[in-house]
């Protein structure tokens, strides 16, 4: 079973259909589970408690946890001095606490087997430094840095955890953002294209199979930098 965060939309469901398509059990956690056809369960983040809930659910149902993806995100592309201090703090608890509460909790879910994978998301802004995106790229580099310490944590129990970076991906966290911005940060990749959700799947496939089992604590870039 893999625990897919943000799977009602964009990278997530993008994730879990791709996942489901190749026979592995997925169980989505999202605000809104409405639509959502496969196990799932609604849970914000950005809430511990809600989280928590999450685990002791999977817990209780004996579910055999394998694997946890954190897709779930979001952002707002702003001056640092003009967002408002609500857009700040929602955007890092949902980011970055968000993430560290479901490895917290979930990752215990993998301990027992002493097998598992955990992919969170970063952002490209980070190591671009984009203009107007300083709040979201402060929210993803403490995600990078969570991702480093936290793979050597879990070496020892052999599980992995690793970070993927994408550029701009053709989902409905770009709405807002002009064709130009969009191009102005797709120029500054290794590989200048604006790639489609299925990039960013194949490599969470890549990353969940036993034969990356060599690959932890790092930050993939889709797009290069």
């Amino acid at each position: 079973m893999i625990v897919v965060t943000g799977a009602s939309k964009g990278l997530g469901r993008a994730i879990c259909d791709r996942l489901i398509s190749k026979g592995i059990p997925v169980f989505g956690l999202a605000r809104n589970i409405d639509g959502i056809q496969f196990p799932s369960m609604a849970c914000d983040v950005s809430s511990f408690d809600n989280v928590k809930a999450v685990a002791q659910r999977l817990k209780k149902e004996g579910l055999k946890v394998r694997g946890l993806v954190n897709a779930a995100g979001i952002a707002s592309m702003n001056l640092a001095v003009t967002t408002p201090p609500n857009v700040s703090q929602d955007i890092i608890h949902t980011n970055l606490l968000g993430t560290i509460y479901c490895c917290q909790q979930i990752a215990p879910l993998m301990l027992r087997n002493k097998f598992g994978t955990i992919i969170n998301f970063s952002t490209i802004a980070v190591a671009l430094g984009l203009k107007g995106e300083s709040i979201y790229a402060a929210s993803k580099a403490g995600v990078e840095g969570f991702t480093r310490s936290f793979a050597r944590e879990m070496a020892d129990f052999n599980v992995n955890v690793n970070c993927i970076a994408p550029g701009p991906i053709d989902t409905n966290l770009l709405k807002g953002i002009t064709s130009i911005q969009i191009e102005r940060i797709i120029s500054q990749q290794i590989i200048p294209i604006q790639f489609a959700p299925s990039a960013v799947s194949d490599l969470v496939e890549i990353l969940l199979d036993e034969r990356s089992r060599s690959l932890s604590g790092q930050v993939l870039h889709v797009g290069g930098v």
